[in-house]
């Protein structure tokens, strides 16, 4: 991989033989675990101007119709994040000369805040081309990060690295992006106003030029606020005046000519006689009895549905480098390997413009393990074939994104063979963000995404996600009782990886049922590699008994921390909510109860203060005495913690007594039954999906 430096750019050609396309990596760190950006894209003419408002993606608006632009979605690394985007360079339209990539914070969050700020360019099979990292950030509350332009039939990539101290809302302006102001008449309500497409009365007055030598469009103006330097002088093209227009903090809720179609949350009534009665399916998983039936049935139904709902299939193949084109899925194919022939599960064919992208598939259910040996074939039969890749699907969540078995990849092929991994808990989150968040082409596409989730959340189906600690887990369990499990023992360090699939698949399940981003929060030394945040984590359970982890749910500024205790059997929810600025702490006390109406009573509340702490108890004891949380001593209020408690399952597994349940449920009672009830206590309008 190349590393460049800021304004410098490369050829994309030069970099790969096959850069046509591409994933584009945004990635962040913080060691306070509250550091997030939101990604967008813009495709920008030869006037430095976005042609029309579907020209512009971010998280109301993830995908282009034509798949040339996806937003992937974040999943976590090793320090930080990673916001990932699938560019098909090939499809991008002639009238196209740059595709911006940026990213944008909210609230009074700066990107001076987040550590190891970096994009990076790879090709389809995830082999890195080109490496960006920006060591400057620091009041800018929206980055460009970079950017890939047009230079004659090539396609180049340039670092940019430049700031806005206005936001999301000041970037879009200078794209030629309207922004409302939230006191407009007609504007959107609160949480929904936005960059709402281009402007169509053209540059307004006192409109600032683009200084010299900077990328086009992003106008180095006193009113958007840039504080970053532009591009190299001489590669861009030449652009037009930025529109000054306010630059109003940019919501959730971008206008799109877009209709699509999501089912409603709630269903209809039903015409049963009576609750017994069971809804007739297109998938039905009653009569599955073996694993092979399961694995054979799995393969079959979600295959099928990828070919015949493109925006689906598009979304789970883009990540590996497929092309956005017509998509054709087998099953139970025969391919020849020596004597005896091989038959993956799968099959996943890809055709643009006469050429084809081919993967091989390989299923797992009921949580069977991959097996290393028959990975391996398929990936030497991948490579003989010219086939790109090769997908292992299973219940197990993979860590980092990394695959979850290891194979040799023969690096004298001139071919590449990419291996990739997928769990079911992923398929299931992105039928669900679709079908009930971000829409699909026409109302059939969505009753056979929502046959689908209803397949896979079967009992029957094998297909539920992560489910089972592990052979270590009782192990650990009994060592943590009796004490007698020593710090060292390679045994914990399993555990602490299952424990970090779980979180991960929580975190899917969570956020595709609220059509919000939630990721792990990774709290580790800057440049600290995973292993070591495992073998730390892993010391503190065999000397503490505790497995800890922290969540972050978009739309939330709460961290939701949960922690299993082995020794007591409970696991504790717990989120910090700040108090609002200015306001007296019987006040603040007053109106968090209030907004807790709702909440379990045997939530217990804790005053924050400066120093030591402050006074604590159920909801259900302050609820007639608010001022029995103020601090004495004249101690500074500065929030509250907000905890739940509940028992522990006691199996490794999945069912109603096991621990993997219990830790789901625990999650959902918590961000159901109280941080949902206070995501305005700060006195901020919250975010929307």
């Amino acid at each position: 991989m190349q590393e460049i430096t800021k304004g410098a750019n490369v050829s994309l050609t030069a970099l790969g033989e096959d850069s046509g396309s591409v994933v584009v990596s945004l990635g962040w760190s913080s060691t306070s675990g509250s550091g997030d950006a939101d990604v967008s894209v813009l495709l920008v003419g030869a006037d430095g101007k976005v042609r029309g408002e579907n020209d512009f993606y971010f998280y109301n608006n993830p995908a282009a119709a034509d798949g040339s632009v996806q937003l992937l979605g974040k999943t976590p690394t090793g320090n930080g994040d990673e916001d990932r985007i699938s560019v098909d360079l090939t499809a991008i339209p002639e009238d196209v000369a740059r595709i911006v990539v940026a990213a944008s914070q909210y609230g009074s969050a700066r990107f001076g805040d987040l550590d190891d700020l970096r994009m990076t360019v790879s090709d389809r099979s995830g082999e890195p081309l080109v490496g960006f990292s920006i060591e400057d950030a620091g009041a800018e509350t929206a980055f460009i990060f970079g950017e890939l332009y047009r230079r004659g039939e090539e396609w180049k990539f340039r670092a940019v690295g430049q700031g806005y101290e206005s936001g999301l809302a000041g970037l879009a302006t200078d794209f030629g992006i309207e922004v409302l102001d939230e006191t407009e008449p007609g504007g959107a309500a609160d949480g929904d106003r936005g960059p709402t497409g281009p402007a169509a009365a053209g540059p307004a007055t006192g409109s600032a030029q683009p200084s010299a030598g900077t990328g086009g469009g992003a106008a180095a103006a006193a009113t958007s606020g840039v504080t970053g330097s532009g591009a190299a002088a001489g590669e861009a093209p030449a652009a037009a005046p930025a529109p000054a227009v306010p630059a109003q903090r940019a919501g959730r809720g971008a206008r799109t000519t877009k209709k699509k179609v999501t089912l409603p949350k709630v269903a209809g009534k039903s015409l049963a006689e009576n609750d017994s009665w069971r809804r007739a399916r297109l998938f039905p998983a009653p009569t599955l009895k073996s694993d092979k039936e399961r694995e054979v049935r799995a393969t079959s139904v979600l295959l099928s549905v990828m070919a015949e709902v493109p925006e689906f299939g598009r979304r789970l193949t883009a990540g590996f480098g497929a092309p956005a084109g017509r998509m054709q899925t087998f099953t139970e194919v025969s391919l020849p390997h020596g004597d005896t022939p091989r038959r993956p599960d799968g099959v996943i064919r890809v055709e643009r413009a006469g050429k084809l992208w081919t993967a091989l598939l390989e299923t797992k259910t009921n949580g069977n393990a991959l097996k290393q040996e028959q990975v391996q074939e398929y990936v030497d039969i991948a490579a003989r074939r010219g086939y790109e890749a090769v997908i292992t699907l299973s219940n197990d969540v993979a860590l980092e994104g990394a695959a979850v078995v290891n194979v040799k990849i023969d690096g004298r092929r001139k071919h590449k063979v990419s291996l990739w991994h997928l769990s079911w808990a992923e398929v299931a989150h992105q039928a669900q963000m679709l079908i009930h968040h971000e829409g699909v082409g026409n109302a059939a596409h969505a009753w056979l995404l929502q046959e689908l989730l209803a397949y896979l959340r079967h009992d029957q189906s094998g297909c539920q996600g992560f489910q089972n600690m592990g052979p270590a887990w009782v192990p650990v369990r009994r060592g943590i009782e009796d004490e007698t499990l020593g710090i060292g023992d390679e045994r914990a360090v399993a555990v602490v990886e299952s424990w970090e699939r779980l979180i991960r698949q929580v975190c899917l399940r969570v956020g595709g049922e609220l059509g919000q981003k939630a990721l792990p929060v990774q709290r580790a030394r800057r440049g600290s590699a995973p292993g070591a945040r495992r073998a730390e984590a892993a010391e503190a359970l065999c000397r503490d008994g505790r497995l800890c982890a922290e969540m972050r749910i978009d739309g939330t500024s709460s961290v939701i921390a949960v922690t299993a205790d082995l020794r007591t059997g409970k696991i504790r929810t717990s989120a910090e909510v700040p108090a609002p600025e200015g306001s007296y702490p019987l006040s603040s006390a007053k109106r968090l109860v209030r907004m807790l109406a709702e909440a379990p009573a045997d939530l217990h509340v804790e005053t924050l203060v400066e120093s030591g702490h402050g006074p604590r108890g159920t909801l259900e004891r302050l609820r007639p005495e608010p001022g029995d949380l103020l601090p004495g001593n004249g101690a500074q209020l500065t929030g509250f913690r907000l905890s739940l408690i509940k028992g522990m399952g006691s199996t490794r597994g999945n069912a109603e007594s096991g621990f993997i349940r219990s830790v789901d449920d625990a999650v959902d009672r918590f961000y159901h039954g109280v941080l949902a009830h206070v995501g305005a206590f700060e006195g901020r309008p919250g975010r929307r999906g």
